[in-house]
């Protein structure tokens, strides 16, 4: 198992942000990025490939217990939690919905940070409610590495507000930093 990750997290306005996120990682980036995205219950099919005409990754939907690999992206299927387990594997379920969402980011950020603390990058993007804060809180208080996007920059801006008043937000950049900064983090070799 690798000893680093990424993990985003965003609502409204976030898709083109990941697209481009998504666009620029390299093919062999070592470990794995998980991807939670509010969306459509009712699209259940085809979004892991829409994405995966930006990505050189291999984009997956994945599998309950599926072990996790690096050079891939999980993406959490549509209303599904997406669980980090402690055994390196991906768990889902669809228990109650947290901050009105399944998947919920909390939920995603705060079990990815118990497996990989001081090793991961929590990034939260443009959305409408405050899912993601307490997950992202979690991160730092793991000594992992958090951003937010710029909320001047957001489509909606109450998830990364919501990160910059909890104090979850190690660094609050625009998309182009973003990048800049997931570009040395996957550089640093832990």
């Amino acid at each position: 198992m690798t000893s680093k990750a990424i993990v985003i997290g965003g609502s409204a306005g976030s898709f083109k942000v990941v697209t481009k996120i998504i666009s620029l990682l390299p093919k062999n980036i070592g470990f794995p990025v998980f991807i939670c995205l509010h969306r459509l219950r009712s699209i259940r099919i085809g979004f892991a490939e829409t994405l995966g005409i930006f990505s050189t990754l291999q984009i997956v939907e994945p599998s309950d217990k599926e072990l996790i690999e690096p050079n891939k992206i999980y993406i959490a299927p549509s209303n599904y939690h997406m669980y980090i387990l402690q055994n390196g594997r991906i768990g889902l379920s669809v228990e109650e919905e947290l901050n009105h969402s399944r998947p919920s980011i909390d939920m995603t950020f705060i079990t990815a940070s118990e497996f990989f603390k001081k090793n991961l990058l929590g990034i939260i993007l443009s959305g409408a409610n405050n899912d993601g804060a307490n997950g992202l809180l979690k991160i730092k208080e793991n000594g992992g590495l958090t951003i937010a996007q710029q909320p001047k920059e957001c489509e909606v801006s109450v998830m990364p507000l919501s990160c910059i008043e909890n104090n979850s937000a190690g660094k609050i950049l625009t998309i182009n930093e973003i990048i800049k900064n997931i570009n040395i983090f996957i550089s640093n070799n832990i």
